[in-house]
């Protein structure tokens, strides 16, 4: 009997191997690894330096191809596309948060939101102004539409790279460390939306973390060790309290 589809994993990985390959040296950052996570999950994924955890992330946003192994996201196997496949791919389908923002430095917010849609044809001037904008609004700075990045704070910028990940309304947002350039309370505000994405949009978040309190703010926890998934679980409300009292 075939899952339903409410049951089926949005993110689907099955034996995901990477191996690369430099002179006579081999590595393999990921192997064997199966993963499932559920449509609207917020996910963090936590390990040392070379555990694998990036590599996972950038084969799941489609910027880097799997060795071998299924990686289905939306029902669709997209280690079997091309690279001009997947570009189109994740215009559509996957928003990526980084850690120190990337928005272009002559730009305005607005400017650098608008960004991504720039590539759609099929949209309209005024399409694009009503994205951009309820993109904005959705992060909380409909206010700073018109300034540029030297006139955000860092927290500000980070939600603007949010608002520029989400503007096309990808069902995947991943993030590689997107609090580890912000203090305390903007690192929890970009936290909060996070969880409004996932909670209240339905967005299916995978996060890599170093941050033991950033990873509290998911609903699950995965750590990676030499390219293996070696424990997982769910942090409550409760191990995020137990945590922040700590500090």
């Amino acid at each position: 009997m075939n899952p339903s589809p409410e049951n089926t994993p949005y993110i689907r990985c099955r034996g995901l191997t990477k191996v690369y390959r430099k002179g006579k040296i081999t590595v393999t950052p990921l192997e064997k690894l199966d993963l499932d996570v559920r449509r609207g999950e917020f996910l963090a994924l936590m390990g040392p330096s070379g555990s694998g955890k990036t590599t996972l992330l950038n084969l799941i946003a489609g910027i880097d191809q799997p060795t071998d192994g299924k990686l289905e996201i939306g029902g669709r196997d997209i280690a079997t596309l091309s690279r001009g496949q997947l570009t189109d791919w994740r215009a559509h389908h996957c928003g990526y948060v980084f850690q120190l923002y990337h928005l272009v430095p002559i730009l305005s917010a607005y400017e650098n939101v608008e960004l991504p849609l720039l590539l759609d044809s099929s949209l309209s001037r005024k399409q694009r102004r009503e994205k951009v904008l309820a993109a904005l609004e959705l992060v909380g700075l409909s206010d700073r539409a018109d300034h540029r990045p030297a006139e955000l704070s860092g927290g500000q910028e980070q939600r603007v790279a949010i608002a520029r990940a989400i503007v096309a309304d990808p069902g995947l947002i991943v993030g590689d460390e997107p609090t580890g350039d912000l203090d305390r309370e903007a690192g929890d505000q970009i936290l909060d939306l996070l969880r409004e994405l996932s909670g209240t949009h339905g967005k299916t978040i995978v996060m890599v973390t170093h941050d033991a309190r950033a990873a509290a703010a998911a609903e699950r926890t995965l750590h990676l060790e030499k390219g293996r998934l070696i424990e997982s679980g769910h942090v409550s409300s409760r191990a995020a309290e137990t945590v922040a009292s700590a500090e």
